[in-house]
């Protein structure tokens, strides 16, 4: 089968394949625990509906911007940027990307290595007969007095690297098209069992039934800055991935399928928890973890709420094995941001590449691993490794970078050169490119900008 270029650079050998690694990039632990919990706080159906406009009107745009960039070039984030405009500063957009990439997988994998951990912990049935405190406290011995935390993570790095080390066709796409069919299955048995809870319609009443009485400034930004993360914007994983798409592939089907494919695993988790949240009167629980709220909803309040399920059991095993996959899939596609740079633009072998980009995310990553251990005492602004990572990434790096691919294709690109590649040079008709120009001239890079205000703190004035 065609690859996505003729000279024989490694890519993608099916749009299904494209769909499958780029939505198991956008879909990671933050569709599946932080979309619920944002929601919970910020009015259920209210932020849902918000929610979802956002996809439409900025996820899906943005995203478009990043596989026209990336296909046209037919390189990674830097590469890219060099080769569309040489001489010019644009290829510092993919410096940040490639950047915050490293950054990212050296906190994220470590996030995933507790999910491992807790796929353990379900297997030998540890959550039982635990309280809630019980079970907050074993949270926290496992992540500050033990070394499971950085052996998880070591794990995590090792099975990604096999991955991406394998190759686009034969690694990336080959076990994301097995790794998100059983995402999926996975899920949707857990909704299942969720709303056949007694008493799961509210639940499920409080995530789709809006109450606009509840939508505030705060709740209009959250909502665009799940929309705008949730979909891995900014951080050079798109133009990578686009970068291997073949050019008979129809780019604007493709981001209309990962964003809805994104969207709907998120609202399924909120569907898996919700119902079983209100059903089991946990509702309460959550609002008592607005400090570390993914820690205290996933690590704390479901398992005991599993204990109180009946086959609670099985239950644990599959969310945390499904949690486990999610996280799997994401790592992946940063480390094949890090890897295709070394590889391109360094003329090293995949197998290099990998190894060396591995390890060298690996040096950091220990420390945010072992942040509340080995280096509890290490901190900057009162954040330790861990956190001051997420906080550099999720609150300048995307949401900078997002602002400048998006302020590139609209303003850089030339719409000539958007709608050759939109239109697989005049093969297919663009017929909303106009649409699309407005949206990544206009309305994009202002809603960028209020997510990173507001992510600093210089819209609380506004919003507080």
């Amino acid at each position: 089968m065609l690859k996505s270029d003729p000279s024989g650079r490694d890519g993608f050998t099916s749009n299904l394949g494209v769909i499958a690694a780029a939505a198991g990039s956008a879909i990671g632990l933050g569709n599946i625990w932080r979309f619920p919990y944002v929601a919970g706080e910020n009015g259920g159906g209210a932020f849902l509906f918000i929610y979802l406009a956002f996809v439409l009107a900025i996820g899906i745009p943005v995203m478009l911007s990043e596989f026209t960039i990336g296909r046209s070039a037919q390189r990674n984030p830097i590469g890219a940027f060099l080769k569309l405009a040489p001489g010019k500063p644009w290829f510092l957009i993919g410096i940040f990307g490639v950047f915050a990439a490293f950054l990212i997988l050296a906190f994220y994998a470590a996030v995933a290595g507790w999910t491992f951990e807790y796929v353990y912990q379900s297997l030998t049935n540890s959550f039982t007969g635990k309280t809630n405190q019980q079970l907050s406290d074993m949270f926290e011995g496992f992540r500050s007095g033990s070394i499971r935390p950085v052996l998880w993570f070591f794990v995590c790095m090792v099975l990604t690297a096999g991955i991406v080390m394998s190759g686009v066709s034969k690694g990336i796409e080959k076990y994301t098209k097995i790794l998100m069919p059983v995402l999926l299955v996975i899920l949707i048995i857990l909704c299942v069992r969720a709303i056949t809870l007694p008493g799961a319609r509210d639940g499920l009443a409080f995530l789709f039934n809006p109450e606009l009485s509840k939508i505030t400034p705060e709740t209009i930004l959250k909502a665009l800055g799940q929309a705008f993360f949730s979909l891995s914007i900014g951080m050079g994983t798109l133009i990578t991935y686009g970068s291997y798409i073949r050019k008979q592939d129809n780019l604007g089907n493709t981001a209309v399928s990962v964003a809805l494919a994104d969207t709907f695993i998120a609202i399924l988790a909120g569907v898996a928890i919700f119902p079983a949240v209100y059903a089991l009167d946990f509702a309460k629980d959550i609002d008592g973890f607005t400090e570390n709220v993914h820690e205290g909803l996933v690590f704390i309040i479901l398992p005991e709420l599993f204990q109180k399920m009946t086959g609670g059991y099985f239950f644990a095993v599959l969310f945390f094995l499904l949690l486990s996959v999610a996280a799997v899939t994401s790592t992946i596609s940063v480390l094949e941001v890090v890897t295709a740079y070394f590889s391109e633009d360094l003329n090293m072998s995949r197998k290099k590449a990998t190894i060396i980009a591995a390890s060298s995310i690996s040096v950091l990553g220990v420390f945010a691993a072992a942040a509340w251990s080995w280096f509890s005492g290490l901190t900057i602004a009162e954040m330790n490794v861990f956190a001051l990572l997420e906080f550099t990434t999720a609150n300048l790096l995307l949401p900078i970078g997002g602002f400048f691919i998006v302020i590139y294709v609209g303003w850089f690109m030339g719409k000539k050169n958007v709608r050759k590649e939109l239109s697989n040079e005049g093969k297919l008709k663009a017929r909303l490119l106009a649409v699309f120009m407005f949206l990544v001239r206009y309305i994009a890079p202002v809603a960028i900008l209020l997510v990173f205000l507001n992510s600093i703190g210089a819209l609380r004035f506004l919003t507080g």
